[in-house]
């Protein structure tokens, strides 16, 4: 479909919805029941635990990128548009990693449980996929008391089409659960215990942390591979990691020795890193646990190997062995969860996320504890209160009645000022319609300065306030010096690159990395940014035009930054879309020729764009680059290249079994250097977005999570 035709069917969409919901309501006097019975929502209730409530919640109020499906919040999108079209929707594009994969009898029944848990009381006809009434002349968004008690959803997971939890008819052929606990017990004599001044100065060859080093470059010292011999790089070993869930690790390497966890089981795993050789595995549980999130990041210090599993249970497992040392759960909610964690010296940060409980004490926080002995030492609550600083930037709205800031992305780090530097996300609900406040809503979409040892805020500089339109600015805080000058520099979902002076946090330069109509103006001497009239006056029900769409113009995968250019390489995505009035619908990004997936250098000193390089598929692993002039990215179309740094030309590529998915390092073992990659096909918003726009033209596996590793030929070598 062309661009123009989706931009006409959002129009529509926002024509419909302008109304709001209020005319069709007065219908409801004239259905006396809904086109379901009490049976197929009993079904469909059954049905979305299983494949729904993973995303969506158990509550079905929604989490991270996955929107409430109960409620005003709900009747306000849906409730102008009828349940064919609701039927429609979710079955094309749910579960998102294998639409139209359930029955059209399952897809029904989830319809029908949804109707109900929004009001509508249930008749004697039966819902079919031709049934089309408004919503809101049979629902009023009001969930019946006690539908939804002791209802705990599973996370989807499954082991490909048709498999557990993704949509097969018949489980009874599914694997027995998986022996938990050390099931491969084995010690590493040669391990090297990481200090703080090896966290503060890595060796070459390993990768010790989430982007290799305090300062967030993503960049490696090693320089066997080149731009003269990169394209001789063969696949040296690869390894399985159980399917579902979200995949987008970061391979850790030390000592030769590659950690790696699955999502799905909550397994970490020790390989020798020149092999792909097993050499202990520890199964911590749960599986497939409740509420979508990738654990992206690990963290090393000492002996231990930090693991935040998706039950939001941290733990610290002894390197060598895997044993468990200690363990605790930070949040106390069930449905949160761990975002990024990182060192900063001795200390181990970690970022809570999906904390979306409207209850004051389920504030999303950044907290500090000491690596050895997991105590906890301090908490910063990234949603200031009443009566606190920035508390007055929520309005009227009670304590209890804010939400959102997570802390789901790692931050980086400055030993010698001693800050720790971390971005969270937008408020929640994510339009100001939704919150009923129009303030900056502190400290959501903030660049936060933080001392590691007390917690105490230093500085702080609002990338984003109030935002409204899903649009995070969570993402990673890259260190950067110019000259005497310390920076640091960050890019967002809208595509604005920043840069601020990361002693003080003065706002110095900020600039368009893809093209974005959503910020009408922005203050070149305090950094605000200003918002469209039509954002600002939006109407709940209503749709307005967001480019870049919530996938973002940039979202999770890191950026990396070449100091020997000083070029920030970035992973950029090119669509658009029509938000906040029920269903978003997607479009090309004007001026891209249908390129969704763009690699972006910068040079960080003048913000003036270096080169580009544009493709029809988007972009799903960070960027990393190397001393030998090669960089690495992965793509939703299963291919990983390796490029020019200096020019962005392709040096070569391989096609792999699944989309690369996640984050790429490079390490050295025994004098050869070896790049890891990746892959999985469940990664949100970035994934998804352009899963339904290239729906028929580009196919790919939904199964082959694994990692890749890759070198040069022996004879190069020598």
């Amino acid at each position: 479909m062309t661009t123009r035709a989706l931009v006409a069917l959002a129009g529509l969409a926002v024509a419909s919805a302008v109304g709001g919901w209020s005319g069709a309501a007065s219908a409801r006097q004239n259905v006396a029941e809904a086109p379901f019975t009490e049976a197929q929502a009993a079904a469909g209730q059954a049905a979305y635990v299983q494949s729904c409530g993973g995303c969506h919640g158990r509550t079905l109020s929604g989490g991270g990128e996955a929107p409430a499906l109960a409620g005003s919040t709900f009747m306000g999108s849906w409730g102008t548009h009828t349940t064919q079209e609701l039927f429609t929707r979710i079955r094309t594009s749910m579960p998102p990693e294998n639409p139209n994969g359930l029955s059209a009898d399952t897809y029904a029944s989830i319809v029908a449980f949804l109707l109900k848990a929004n009001g509508a009381q249930a008749g004697s006809g039966t819902f079919t996929n031709a049934t089309s009434v408004p919503l809101a002349s049979i629902a009023s968004g009001q969930m019946p008391a006690g539908l939804m008690a002791g209802g705990a959803a599973p996370a989807r997971g499954g082991r490909g089409r048709g498999g557990r939890g993704r949509g097969g008819e018949d489980d009874s052929a599914a694997p027995p659960p998986p022996r938990m606990g050390l099931t491969v017990p084995s010690t590493i004599k040669s391990y090297t215990s990481i200090t703080t001044e090896m966290l503060a100065n890595p060796p070459d060859g390993d990768w010790l942390m989430h982007y290799r080093t305090y300062s967030g470059w993503n960049n490696s010292p090693l320089t066997q591979i080149t731009t003269k011999n990169a394209g001789l790089l063969q696949l040296k070993w690869a390894w399985p990691l159980e399917d579902g869930m979200r995949q987008q690790i970061t391979p850790i390497v030390h000592d030769g020795v590659m950690f790696l966890s699955t999502n799905m089981t909550n397994t970490v795993q020790a390989l020798d890193a020149r092999t792909g050789d097993l050499l202990w595995e520890h199964r911590l549980g749960p599986i497939a646990t409740s509420g979508q999130n990738a654990t992206r990041t690990m963290a090393m210090y000492g002996n231990l190997l930090l693991y935040p599993a998706t039950d939001a249970t941290l733990y610290a497992l002894d390197a060598r062995t895997g044993n468990i040392v200690w363990k605790t759960r930070p949040a106390e909610f069930p449905d949160d969860k761990i975002g990024g964690i990182m060192m900063a010296k001795d200390k181990l940060l970690v970022g809570i996320t999906r904390c979306n409980e409207l209850d004051a004490r389920d504030h999303c926080f950044i907290a500090g504890y000491e690596a050895n002995t997991g105590k906890l030492l301090w908490k910063f609550h990234t949603v200031a209160r009443k009566g606190m600083p920035g508390g007055d930037t929520w309005g009227d709205l009670t304590d209890d009645q804010r939400s959102g800031a997570d802390a789901w992305i790692a931050g980086t780090y400055d030993p010698q000022l001693n800050l720790v530097f971390w971005g969270t996300g937008q408020a929640k609900g994510s339009s100001r319609d939704q919150r009923g406040s129009n303030g900056d809503a502190l400290y959501s979409n903030t660049t936060l300065a933080l001392d590691p040892d007390t917690g105490t805020l230093k500085w702080y500089f609002q990338n984003a306030p109030g935002e409204t339109l899903d649009l995070d600015e969570v993402f990673e805080r890259t260190l950067i010096d110019h000259g005497q000058q310390k920076t640091l520099m960050t890019v967002g979902k809208s595509g604005l690159m920043w840069k601020l002076d990361r002693v003080t946090g003065k706002f110095l330069d900020v600039k368009e990395t893809v093209f974005q109509n959503v910020w009408a103006a922005i203050d070149m001497k305090t950094g605000r940014t200003t918002y469209r009239d039509d954002i600002l006056e939006k109407k709940p029900g209503q749709a307005v035009a967001s480019c870049p769409s919530p996938s973002g113009g940039h979202n999770w995968q890191a950026t990396s930054y070449d100091p020997a250019n000083d070029l920030l390489l970035l992973p950029l995505s090119q669509n658009c879309a029509m938000y906040g009035g029920g269903p978003q619908l997607f479009y090309e990004m004007p001026g891209t020729d249908g390129n969704l997936g763009r690699l972006s250098a910068y040079e960080t000193n003048t913000m003036r764009p270096v080169w580009s390089f544009q493709q029809r598929s988007p972009f799903l692993t960070g960027v990393i680059s190397t001393a030998g002039g090669v960089g690495f990215v992965g793509d939703f179309d299963r291919t990983f290249r390796a490029f020019d740094i200096k020019t962005g030309k392709t040096l070569w590529e391989t096609r792999l079994p699944t989309t690369a998915q996640g984050y790429p390092t490079t390490f050295s073992v025994g004098g050869d250097q070896f790049v890891a990659v990746p892959t999985g096909y469940n990664g949100g918003s970035p994934e998804q977005k352009p899963t339904t726009m290239l729906r028929g033209e580009i196919q790919r596996p939904t199964i082959g999570h694994g990692v890749y590793v890759f070198g040069l030929p022996k004879r190069t070598v020598e």
